[in-house]
């Protein structure tokens, strides 16, 4: 509860949360079948019946959209924890066992970092094929490499302090010490990195999906969305502008929800502003 009270106490943690709940409160409110087509009214701007206008096809906009902003979220949420139980996972085996296995480890995640994310992803979903679960893996391999050097780091100063040893002196295992003593010291850090990457992640999925790799039609995508209107710009411009403006919101709230809980939880930070 402190954390939630200091967020909305926090300029940008409270714009941010508003942001992502206006975003999350979209869901399932779709006035109309998002893939119902109605073919009299194909291309109609936004009106009274259709609030974001209609597509080539007939659909209501503001419906698909409210539908591609819950696939969006789930790949994006999926992808995200997948990645983080993962990166946590080698990045505390590396801290922990040091020499060998932290050699393999974090060579390994060398070579995946020096992929450009949106390559290794189309790489990924390229051998894979294209879909929703297929860019919920891609993702998740992309970022995974980010958490691990983001729980390694820490965890190997962590690993020299005082408490360990005493755990360590009292008989306590590895497996009590990392879980009690590493990972909870490690919430922190993960929280403020979990937000950031839900961010990465919605722009990886949107631009999956734009180049026809992520989820596929006739689902709706925010991606899939914006890259059905890219002939119609002239012609019918809040086919381009509504999702355009959804990714963009989106992003920029999880970006500025991730810097408050950076200044909210890091001590550091804390002591500059006061």
């Amino acid at each position: 509860m402190r954390v939630v009270r200091a967020i909305f106490a926090h300029p940008s943690g409270r714009i941010g949360l508003y942001l992502i709940i206006a975003a999350l409160g979209m869901l399932g409110l779709t006035p109309h079948d998002p893939l119902t087509q109605y073919r009299v009214d194909r291309l109609h701007a936004p009106n009274a019946a259709y609030w974001m206008g209609t597509d080539l096809f007939g659909r209501d906009v503001a419906s698909r959209l409210m539908a591609g902003i819950g696939q969006s979220f789930t790949v994006a949420f999926f992808s995200v924890a997948a990645a983080t139980l993962a990166g946590t996972t080698l990045g505390l085996t590396a801290a922990w066992f040091g020499r060998r296995w932290d050699g393999v480890l974090m060579r390994l995640m060398d070579v995946l970092l020096a992929f450009p994310a949106i390559l290794l992803a189309l790489l990924i979903v390229a051998v894979a094929g294209p879909g929703t679960w297929t860019s919920v893996v891609a993702i998740a391999i992309v970022y995974t490499p980010i958490f691990t050097r983001v729980v390694r780091g820490p965890a190997l100063s962590l690993k020299t302090r005082e408490f360990v040893y005493a755990a360590r002196t009292f008989g306590s295992s590895s497996s009590y010490i990392v879980t009690r003593h590493l990972l909870l010291n490690l919430v922190a850090p993960l929280t403020v990195q979990v937000t950031l990457a839900l961010a990465w992640a919605l722009l990886t999925e949107a631009s999956l999906s734009f180049l026809g790799l992520g989820i596929q039609p006739p689902a709706a995508s925010l991606g899939l969305m914006l890259s059905d209107s890219r002939n119609l710009m002239e012609t019918a411009p809040w086919l381009m502008i509504f999702p355009g403006l959804a990714i963009m919101i989106s992003i920029l709230g999880f970006n500025l929800l991730g810097d408050a809980l950076r200044d909210i939880l890091d001590p550091r930070m804390r002591r500059a502003t006061t």
